[in-house]
């Protein structure tokens, strides 16, 4: 809980409104930075929505070019990703705009990641103790990178499997995929920011070790449990084939495990420390 400035004898516990009154400036602070960097994305448009966004689209995106030489490799030299026709179309009036504010104010949200956990960590930082702030220095760091790894794993990989599918996918030959912004922007920015969020696992595990409520052994008794678990989840967020959820089920298993090491680094941590 945060407290208020002064010796160590004469901190008194803050009131909500008081609390409200010192997170203020914190939110002040994140909420520039956001629209700044929203506002610089805006008007970088043609980079933000021509080669970032449409990018899982084309067949020169290095994934794309990737999965056309397994296709190659495997002697099906037809299967070349990031070929297939599609068209993207605007079925509303303000569309387009809406599309390259709504992008704009993602990757605002993205790179501002690391400074608004920074204000986040200065707010709760008075509150904790000397022991807390050692175990919990190096939050937003892990937090930060964990997220960017998983919105470049969402990016892409499951980005460009998705749209691969989806836009091969035919129900009739009669029919014309022609695929409104809006979707298309859903598709790619809620699939790489999911898995932003899922990489959090192994952070999530650390604090609910640090708390007591996780321990190592718990981790490994659940393993196959957690596996199936992690395997609805590649179902879920994947296209429904068995090459697209291999892909995201291996390092899903991998954040689980690296869990577990987490965890269990924290048992010997806590273990010492009663002992001591």
């Amino acid at each position: 809980m945060a407290q208020k400035k002064g010796s160590a004898d004469d901190r008194a516990e803050m009131s909500f409104f008081e609390h409200v009154d010192a997170l203020r400036p914190h939110l002040v602070r994140g909420a520039l930075a956001l629209l700044v960097i929203s506002v610089v994305a805006f008007f970088l448009k043609n980079l933000l929505i021509d080669d970032l966004l449409f990018g899982p689209a084309r067949p020169e995106f290095p994934t794309n070019r990737l999965i056309s030489k397994i296709g190659q490799w495997m002697g099906d030299a037809s299967y070349q990703a990031g070929h297939n026709q599609f068209q993207l179309i605007s079925t509303k009036l303000a569309g387009q705009f809406n599309l390259t504010l709504n992008a704009s104010l993602v990757a605002g949200l993205i790179v501002t990641i690391p400074y608004l956990l920074w204000e986040l960590w200065r707010f709760i930082k008075p509150g904790l103790t000397a022991n807390e702030r050692q175990h919990t220095r190096s939050f937003v760091f892990y937090v930060s990178g964990c997220f960017f790894v998983g919105v470049s794993f969402g990016y892409f990989i499951i980005a460009p499997l998705a749209l691969q599918f989806f836009t091969t996918w035919q129900a009739s030959a009669t029919i014309t995929n022609l695929i409104d912004i809006g979707s298309y922007l859903r598709s790619v920015l809620s699939t790489s920011l999911g898995c932003g969020l899922i990489f959090q696992l192994p952070v999530l595990v650390y604090f609910l070790s640090r708390m007591g409520i996780v321990t190592a052994s718990f981790l490994r008794k659940y393993r196959r449990h957690a596996i199936v678990l992690l395997a609805i989840t590649s179902a879920i967020i994947t296209p429904p084939d068995l090459m697209s959820m291999f892909l995201v089920i291996l390092p899903l298993i991998g954040l689980y495990e690296l869990s577990i090491r987490i965890a269990a680094r924290v048992d010997r941590k806590r273990q010492q420390e009663t002992d001591f």
